[in-house]
């Protein structure tokens, strides 16, 4: 299917951290596929309203009521992805997730569009309490996506289509957002998945880089807590989002690519 119209919704996955920088914006997985879907269809368009940091119910309110009356049909294609985020939280209701989740893609469905839909791995860190309480609760969220795959129109894109998936190759510095070859693998992964042309070797193993002295590893372990843990608990101990005051890259449907 040609697509016409690309509507990006959710959070920091989809506004793309942390991809290379082009004007003045991350690049991220959405925009290498709009540039994509642009080359199949002259009159293609592309919004991303997605931002760091906000939580389902945010996206929920925020964002799908600017999306909907840009959709018209099947040959428009949405991105979802939120509740991460709320799986970060200390005070996380599932049930709650669930809910938001569902009603959203239920809007975008009701309203025709072809929706995608994301899982996230369930696996992180090297074991201990932290990594237990990760994977019950991503473990539930997956499930929350899974259970969407009846509706008409919905894709889902597992995150172990990628055999790289778990590789800390694929994140940026900050250990939690993609970087570059994380971000175009999970393009290539939509592409093929929606029957768009891609690159058949995207599956192939990343090359890893040499293995870093001890002593550069501890160095860098301390650089990320600082630059990233510490930052990220006091936002929390303030009830701050790293996308307060933010809006999404496109927020009106774009001739993509810009020129």
């Amino acid at each position: 299917m040609s697509y016409s119209r690309f509507i990006v919704l959710g959070d920091s996955f989809s506004e793309g951290m942390s991809d290379e920088i082009i004007n003045g914006n991350y690049r991220g997985w959405a925009d290498r596929v709009a540039d994509v879907l642009a080359m199949q269809n002259p009159d293609f368009k592309y919004a991303n309203f997605a931002i760091r940091g906000k939580l389902v119910q945010q996206v929920h309110d925020d964002q799908i009521p600017h999306a909907l009356p840009l959709i018209e049909g099947p040959h428009t294609l949405v991105s979802f992805h939120a509740g991460a985020n709320d799986a970060l939280r200390p005070n996380y209701d599932p049930e709650r997730v669930r809910a938001t989740y569902t009603a959203a893609v239920e809007k975008l469905v009701n309203a025709g569009a072809t929706v995608i839909l994301f899982t996230v791995l369930e696996k992180h860190g090297k074991g201990g309490k932290a990594s237990a309480v990760w994977k019950e609760r991503f473990s539930k969220f997956n499930k929350i996506v899974f259970s969407m795959a009846n509706k008409p129109n919905v894709i889902i894109m597992d995150a172990f289509m990628d055999p790289e998936a778990a590789s800390p190759h694929m994140l940026a510095f900050d250990r939690l957002h993609l970087n570059s070859i994380g971000h175009y693998r999970v393009a290539q992964a939509v592409l093929e998945r929606i029957g768009a042309p891609f690159d058949p070797s995207w599956k192939d193993p990343i090359v890893h880089p040499k293995k870093k002295s001890w002593v550069t590893r501890k160095a860098i372990a301390v650089l990320w807590f600082i630059t990233f843990a510490l930052p990220w608990i006091w936002r929390r101990i303030r009830g701050r989002s790293s996308g307060d005051g933010r809006s999404g890259k496109y927020t009106s449907l774009t001739p993509w690519p810009i020129r």
